[in-house]
Order: C-alpha cells, then structure tokens, then sequence
C-alpha cells in the first residue's frame, strides 16, 4: 500500500487543482426564502469564510475576462448554503477562492476572521487539508486503489499521523457513510451513488469544517441522487459541518439554508 500512496498522493493533489474548474450548471430561478430551512444555530451564527470586494480577472495578451466582480459573501459556521446559476457565471472560479486553490485579483478572502494574505504557501496548504473537505461531481477516485485506501489518501498530508490513525480515521469516515462493508472493494466495483459516498468519506477523513460540493448529484439518479442529498445534510445537522454545494437542481438547493445565484459574474441574489 505504501507504493500506492508514492505514486499517488500527489496525483491527489493536483486533482484539487485541476477538477475545480469543473463546477457546470445551470438554472436561474426564483426562489421564496420562506420555502428554505432554516439555520438550527441561527443565533450563535460565527463566518468561516468570508468574502469581500472580490474581483477575480484572467487576462491573456488579447482579451481581459472578468469571472467574479466585486463579490461580497459571509459563509457562517454551520451553514449549508447552495450556489446556483448559468454555466460560465463565475461559480467554479468563487469555489476555488473559497478553496483557497487560487487568489482574487483583488479583495479579501478571511478564513476564521483572519486575511489568508496572513498565511505563507505552507500554511495554507496546512488550512486547506485540515479545514476544507472536497467533493467532485465525478469522483476522482483513484481506481488502483481499495476504498479504505482512497479515503486514506488525504490523509498523508497531515504531519506526524500514524499509519494506524489513518486507517482508523478512513474507517470511521466510511462507516458514517454507510460503506463499512466495502472497504476492501475497488472504485469499479461500486455504483456511482457508492463511489459518491466514497468521496464523501474522503473528505470527511480529515475532520474538516467546511465541505465544498460540485454538484455531488449531478451524475446520480433521483434516488441515489436523494441519499447523498440526504447524507450531506445529516452531517450539516447532526455534526455542524458546513457546507456549500454547487448543484443545478433547484429541489435540491430548496433544502438549504440559503441559495445565493450569480449571473455573468455577479452576485445576484
């Protein structure tokens, strides 16, 4: 197993990097924010993540496209709040800078009250792997890998962790999820609802406080597409882990504490 994680930790790394600007959807419409649950600990309501002023710009030698402009978000501790909008709106480019993947062209980003300006490389890298859990709409799991394994993966990040804790940690991860009989199996052995959990799993491994979610259901059926709903939404709950999901599906976005839409860049709602 200790070959496998050599070959692969960093391939797990650079996944992060490379699939979270793969956040697609679409749909703009009208919600009532009376239809919407609302915040169990709605007065004791602390950020986590806050945005302000930001403005995100790619430039080539021929063209400027402004992604995100002048955005001011609040994400409060154990909030679970949707982000919907049309295809190219800006919502991969808000995920990254949340997931502190990548720098606004300008504004701040605070993480626990602190500018993530504050942090050198390392420490960020440090905050990512012990703050934020990520989950992608199409897996990303490392197919030459058993389940528990790739839960684990994350995990060899973590400075001064026993091989045993890992393991322990995958464990627990994927017992909350309902895989504690599939440890053992592999990635192409399982439904997609089942490699879903998996990717859950792996986020939860860590113990983060925040999970980002591409469209977790978007290449599930209704059915399987419900429990993962339904699980994320348990873990909001039950255990305060705060999440913010990208999805197109406006049902599902309806079961959130909030739905935040962006259009060509801008937060519109």
């Amino acid at each position: 197993m200790t070959g496998a994680y050599c070959r692969y930790s960093l391939s797990y790394f650079n996944l992060f990097t490379r699939f979270s600007h793969l956040f697609l959807m679409e749909n703009l419409l009208a919600t009532s924010p009376e239809t919407r649950p609302q915040p169990l600990n709605s007065p004791a309501a602390t950020p986590v993540l806050r945005l302000t002023n930001i403005e995100k710009v790619y430039q080539t030698k021929t063209i400027e496209t402004v992604a995100l402009n002048q955005v001011n978000l609040t994400i409060n501790r154990g909030e679970f709040v949707s982000i919907m909008g049309p295809s190219g709106c800006g919502k991969s480019t808000l995920l990254s800078l949340m997931g502190l993947l990548d720098e606004p062209t300008s504004g701040t980003i605070e993480v626990d009250g602190r500018p993530v300006t504050a942090y050198s490389d390392r420490e960020l890298a440090g905050l990512r792997n012990l703050k934020i859990g990520f989950v992608f709409q199409s897996y990303h799991l490392i197919n030459d890998l058993s389940v528990v394994d790739n839960v684990e993966v994350p995990l060899l990040y973590r400075k001064g962790m026993s091989g045993k804790e890992r393991r322990q940690r995958a464990l627990t991860a994927l017992d909350k999820v309902g895989l504690s009989a599939r440890t053992g199996h592999f990635p192409g052995q399982l439904s997609g609802g089942q490699r879903q959990r998996v990717a859950i799993a792996r986020a939860l491994a860590g113990g983060p406080e925040i999970i980002l979610a591409d469209e977790p259901t978007g290449n599930l059926d209704s059915v399987m597409g419900e429990e993962i709903m339904d699980l994320l939404l348990a873990l909001n709950r039950q255990e305060g882990v705060t999440v913010v999901m990208v999805t197109h599906d406006e049902q599902q976005a309806l079961k959130t504490e909030r739905v935040i839409r962006f259009f060509d860049g801008s937060q519109v709602s």
